[in-house]
């Protein structure tokens, strides 16, 4: 009995080691067929678009790199919602005045050394002359000597309980003017900081559908815009989402081009639109201090490196000295033409992003006189723009990046890409150079918007980076604008905080910088497109970091 038992464990084991083996041969089998299919959708067009029935719940399904980057905006909104805390007001007397405000210069001397660092203490108050007890005032501290050509910004430290302190470096000498002023109040700043993150709708895109003949527009945006049958746009890596409003009988790849429209909206209340007024923006809080006077004194300067990519950017990074932009960090070449023309020779140039980028395009031409346009048939200004010296086999190229892009002129998207995306189609070798800026664009819509094409940027960048270690890679921060334009839409708020966002996602990574903010501090120029002065600077900045 006990050996019959015996034989029937054995014969069963024996059964049951087959049944596995089986399994296994079929999953094994299964899965080839599962990886060979998984392999083949991510091989497709990385942008799909689609048509869409009903309004979806969540536009992109989000792999796990994405979670990632989504865990990582998460904890860049929960910093900035730190560094903005809500500070709600029931009247303007309780908001800061500049007038009321105190300033004392630190240890004042008849006169200073160039070089010298040169320390205020502000002490905010408000209408009513009441010490207040938090800060957050987004504030401009700019030094001046117009005889001299000369600018530079301040740096201010927020000690967050009423007082700040106002350095300012003294680089050049003579009589130079300091100036503060108090862009808006710490309550105008939690304003607008929700406002901005409380829609995506204060722009109307108009999307234009050709079929033959027929030309059709329907709305757009962002995000999901209606209940209605939508075509989606959507970068499935990166998770950009663009939607437009089907219109019937048209396919959704029938989209060629778009334009924008202000909706007239606004998430600020009656009452906080009082601190947006003209006469309450950029109010001077320094009006009674007098001039001070800087010496030489026979002061050493330091000796600095050239200027190369890496290199980290302090505040401030420079100052204008007879209108030239000379940085404070690396030792910077003066490219006159000759130098330019030698340095530019056998270079592919690659510039991606707004405007403020397409001045470079403009204004290389009036100095490198071999430079040619050549015409790619697109139309209005914001066409893919090319210069060319085939002789010199030197090629610029400025393109634009894509949605967000606002403007009420039509503007093609058939060769619509994001800016990670260009970057991935440059193979990058030691005479490829890209600047990249983003930024004005952004400011219209809430914050996770731009932090995701940032982060999407490095990483494009990251990549290249690793197939071709000598391109040159120069980011152009964004540049102040108009004071008194759309504060709650345009505003500097928005682009400081953008600014910033940039700078710390970009930190440590083998980039140059040409910091417009700073730079158009210095020049004051107050113009979302500065003059031509600024742009040469900014180019001469560039062709230190690639040359």
């Amino acid at each position: 009995m006990s050996s019959n038992m015996m034989f029937q464990k054995i014969l069963l084991m024996f059964m049951s080691l087959l049944v596995a083996a089986w399994i296994i041969g079929m999953i094994s089998h299964n899965s080839t067929k599962f990886w060979s299919a998984l392999n083949l959708s991510i091989s497709l067009r990385n942008w799909n678009t689609s048509t869409n029935s009903s309004y979806p719940k969540t536009p992109l399904s989000p792999l796990k790199s994405l979670t990632e980057t989504e865990l990582r905006i998460k904890g860049i909104v929960e910093k900035l919602d730190q560094l903005i805390p809500p500070r709600p007001f029931t009247h303007v007397n309780t908001t800061t005045s500049a007038a009321h405000s105190r300033v004392t210069i630190l240890n004042p001397q008849d006169t200073y050394c160039r070089g010298d660092q040169l320390d205020i203490l502000l002490e905010v108050r408000d209408h009513l002359g009441h010490r207040k007890e938090y800060g957050g005032d987004f504030l401009r501290a700019r030094m001046s000597s117009p005889a001299l050509k000369a600018g530079a910004a301040g740096k201010v430290t927020d000690f967050n309980n009423g007082t700040y302190l106002v350095s300012f470096t003294l680089f050049w000498e003579g009589q130079v003017s300091l100036s503060l002023l108090l862009i808006h109040p710490s309550e105008g700043v939690s304003a607008l900081w929700r406002a901005r993150n409380q829609g995506y709708d204060r722009v109307i895109f108009k999307g234009q559908f050709v079929n033959g003949t027929t030309q059709v527009f329907t709305e757009c945006g962002l995000t999901p815009i209606s209940s209605a049958e939508l075509c989606e746009y959507l970068d499935t890596r990166d998770q950009e989402a663009f939607y437009c409003v089907r219109p019937q009988h048209m396919p959704c790849g029938a989209l060629t081009h778009m334009t924008t429209r202000n909706r007239e909206i606004s998430y600020l209340t009656v009452k906080e639109q009082s601190l947006f007024h003209r006469s309450n923006v950029g109010v001077e809080m320094m009006k009674h201090l007098k001039h001070i006077n800087v010496s030489r004194c026979n002061k050493n300067e330091n000796i600095k490196e050239k200027c190369q990519t890496g290199m980290k950017v302090p505040v401030p990074g420079g100052y204008t000295l007879e209108g030239r932009w000379i940085t404070t960090f690396c030792n910077q070449t003066e490219f006159n033409t000759i130098k330019m023309n030698d340095c530019l020779k056998g270079k592919l140039i690659y510039l991606l992003g707004d405007s403020t980028l397409r001045q470079w395009i403009y204004y290389l031409p009036k100095v490198v006189k071999t430079l040619k346009y050549f015409d790619l048939h697109g139309t209005g200004v914001f066409k893919t723009h090319l210069l060319l010296d085939a002789e010199r086999q030197i090629q610029v190229q400025w393109k634009k990046h894509s949605y967000p892009f606002i403007t009420f002129q039509l503007y093609s998207v058939i060769e619509e890409g994001y800016i990670p995306r260009e970057i991935d189609r440059i193979p990058g070798d030691r005479n490829t150079a890209i600047s990249i800026t983003l930024g004005q664009h952004f400011r219209l819509f809430p914050i996770d918007i731009f932090i995701r094409r940032v982060i999407s940027v490095r990483n494009a960048i990251e990549r290249l980076l690793l197939r071709s270690p000598a391109t040159k890679v120069i980011l152009k921060t964004e540049n102040i604008r108009e004071m008194h334009t759309d504060t709650e839409r345009l505003g500097d708020f928005h682009g400081y905080i953008q600014y910033l966002t940039m700078k710390d996602i970009f930190k440590d990574l083998n980039v140059g910088v040409i910091d417009a903010w700073d730079m158009t501090i210095a020049y004051g120029t107050n113009n979302v497109h500065p003059p031509d002065q600024v742009i040469a600077n900014q180019i001469n900045m560039f062709l230190n970091y690639i040359c």
